[in-house]
């Protein structure tokens, strides 16, 4: 996420009332996750396992919780609650408004575009040409629409993240500041969620289908000409390569990268990222004809012990 404006260090650090290293007049451009981050932005770490890799990131601030070493050519913010104080950012600079219409008078609508009754479309949402949205979708603020989309009843796009800090006082949320894109000719069927990323874009790509009751965790990119079945969970942060096929009730978990023109079975779980060009199936999922020759060895397995007369 970037901010309207450039800000210095000294303007960051005013704004959280913490201490700061490095030049005041430091430029600050933006706020990132670590996965998505760039020179300008500011990136947060609360955990020692986790501070090399945040100060070794793209990032050119450092949000953290204890004053280290600073690397040449990056600034510290040093906040005694950094999850807190991201938080706090987010909230500044992307905060929720209120909408008071159905339609958002800062929504942005193409021609030949047919939204039904029902339809909420919230601030700043940039819908293209000769789209059909059907009743009872929701396009929470920022999310933009390419043309030739095709969303069905009772999908969601742009919910917030799931994504938690356990305080000993219960879970707090990292606040959502993303977006949804859904780039052009993208189908997406009925009862469907897409989560917004956290600071940065969670995307559909170009082409591609989605049925009925299909999440999308925050800042997943899908690629071109996808296909994807109903009732898969795709978690956070995750990699969907061009022209991937995900047949129905797979689960994917988090962070991973499934290669291009990959084709995964129905019912798989899939732990770690996979190859391109292969079909897989399981759980963990796994090479398709090595995961059925495993499951017939196994039905083996009693006819064996018959033979070897083992009760």
């Amino acid at each position: 996420m970037k901010f309207p404006k450039p800000h210095t260090l000294k303007q960051i650090s005013d704004l959280l009332e913490c201490q700061f290293v490095g030049d005041e007049n430091f430029p600050v451009l933006g706020m990132n996750e670590i996965h998505v981050v760039e020179a300008g932005d500011i990136v947060f770490v609360d955990h020692p396992k986790y501070y090399d890799k945040a100060l070794e990131s793209a990032a050119t601030i450092v949000l953290i919780n204890k004053e280290v070493t600073c690397p040449e050519g990056k600034a510290l913010l040093i906040s005694d609650d950094p999850f807190r104080d991201f938080n706090k950012l987010t909230q500044h600079f992307k905060p929720f408004v209120s909408s008071s219409a159905s339609i958002s008078p800062s929504a942005k609508i193409g021609k030949n575009t047919i939204i039904q009754p029902n339809c909420f479309i919230g601030n700043n949402v940039t819908i293209g040409d000769h789209c059909l949205i059907h009743s009872n979708v929701s396009i929470y603020d920022d999310a933009v629409i390419g043309n030739h989309v095709t969303i069905h009843a009772g999908t969601v796009l742009g919910a917030s993240a799931f994504y938690y800090k356990n305080r000993p006082e219960g879970f707090d949320q990292l606040k959502s500041g993303g977006r949804v894109i859904i780039k052009d000719h993208v189908d997406i069927g009925a009862l469907c969620t897409i989560d917004k990323g956290v600071t940065g874009d969670t995307i559909i790509g170009e082409g591609s289908k989605l049925d009925n009751q299909i999440q999308v965790g925050h800042d997943t990119v899908i690629g071109k000409k996808c296909l994807i079945a109903s009732q898969v969970g795709i978690a956070g942060c995750v990699v969907v390569e061009d022209e991937v096929t995900i047949w129905g009730q797979v689960g994917i978990t988090s962070g991973i990268t499934i290669g291009k023109k990959a084709v995964i079975s129905a019912q798989s779980g899939v732990s770690k990222s996979l190859e391109g060009n292969k079909s897989y199936f399981g759980t963990p999922a796994d090479d398709f004809r090595s995961k059925y020759k495993e499951i017939a060895s196994i039905r083996m397995i009693p006819e064996i012990l018959e033979k070897l007369k083992i009760k």
